[in-house]
This record gives structure tokens, sequence and C-alpha cells, in this order.
């Protein structure tokens, strides 16, 4: 498979990149910077630099012509304020939605957040409230559209931790925690298994093996 990673330079998207290139998949990860290039290659990535905060749909179009499918794993990032979770979190998965219809890609995961299904509770950090509404407003401009075979996963809080291979995967989880490199794992599985098409997951850490997670997500139908 050919699979264009938007945010191909985070941390979650550097680990799926190099789980899909050692399987032997052909991977392009959108980047912003030309200096994030020499890591992507190092794990067996394209780079394509492609700052979609001023990109037109039809740039971004151009680079998933051939894909398989298209993973939306971008975001704005700590540290970044409220503006730019409107352009990023929200705007940029936009665009690399309509880039995916343009270019003909049907497959489409976009990797938003625990908490993005209910407005913040009040005395929601005002930074982090605008992130998770802007991933809500992304899920839903996606979850409208005829055109795209979407999935979209919402992992609980992030860690570093070494991935363990057993998560909980479901339309309601509750909160926890999960690895990027589990986070990772399930995004090749739900590559790998289109069924899981018109679903929005959440997912965290739990007692599970992804494949077999995966597998139960399926037959519930």
């Amino acid at each position: 498979m050919r699979i264009v990673i938007a945010g191909g330079h985070g941390k979650v998207a550097m680990r799926l990149e190099r789980l899909l290139t050692a399987r032997g998949d052909e991977v392009a990860g959108i980047i912003r910077k030309p200096e994030q290039a020499g890591d992507l290659l190092a794990a067996g990535a394209e780079p394509v630099v492609c700052d979609l905060e001023q990109a037109t749909v039809e740039d971004v179009a151009k680079h998933l012509e051939g894909a398989d499918a298209a993973v939306f794993a971008a975001g704005a990032g700590p540290g970044s304020g409220i503006e730019r979770k409107q352009t990023v979190d929200y705007a940029a998965a936009v665009l690399f939605a309509d880039a995916a219809e343009r270019s003909g890609v049907r497959r489409y995961l976009i990797v938003s957040s625990m908490g993005a299904d209910r407005e913040p509770p009040p005395g929601t950090d005002p930074v982090f409230a605008a992130y998770l509404r802007a991933k809500a407003a992304a899920d839903d401009d996606v979850r409208a559209r005829k055109n795209l075979d979407w999935t979209v996963l919402r992992p609980g809080r992030l860690t570093d931790d070494p991935g363990t291979g057993l998560v909980n995967l479901a339309e309601h989880t509750g909160r926890g925690e999960v690895t990027r490199e589990d986070v990772a794992v399930v995004l090749v599985a739900l590559l790998d298994e289109p069924r899981t098409a018109r679903r929005t997951l959440e997912l965290i850490n739990g007692e599970t093996p992804i494949e077999e997670a995966v597998r139960a997500i399926v037959e519930q139908g």
C-alpha cells in the first residue's frame, strides 16, 4: 500500500511510518519544515514538505495521487495557542480530507482525542478547550463525508512508555492512558481492516491484544 501521513514528524506518525515501511509499505510523511526530512528518511518514509496551514486543496491533492490511504496525525502541538488549534487541528484536517476526496483516496484515518465527543467542562484550560472543540469539529466534518471510508480514532492521554500490545478499543472506553507505540500499531491494524470504516473509536491501554480488539470491533458491526 501507499499511505500518506499528515503530520509526518509527530511522535505517533514517526512510529507509524517505521511500522509501515518495515513491512514493505510505501509511506510519505507530510512535514512543515525541510529540516525534519532526515528523520523521515531514517524511518524509511518519503518526506514531503507542505505547510497545511498555507497550502491549497490542489497542492495537497498532488501529494495524495495514487495513495491507498491517508492518515491525519497532525496537531498544533503543546505550546501553541488557540488560533493554531483552529488552523491545524481543525482546518488542516478538513483540508486533508478535501484533498483526499479530490485525489480519489477513499480510506481516511484521523487521529482525534479523547473528550472530543462533548463540550469541555467548566474550568477547562482555554487552550485545551479550544483543542477539544477543534478536534470535535474536524471529526464532525470528516464523518459527514460520503466519499471517504473514514475511521476516527480517539486515544486517551498519550505516553512515551514502551508499547504493550494490549488495549481497550471501543466506542466508549472511559478515560485512561495509551502509549504512542500502541496507537501506531492500532492505526496499522485499522488500515488493514476496511470493515472498521465509519466507526468512531476510543483507545486506551487495556488487557486485549490489538488484533483481537480490532476483530471484536468488526464483529460488533
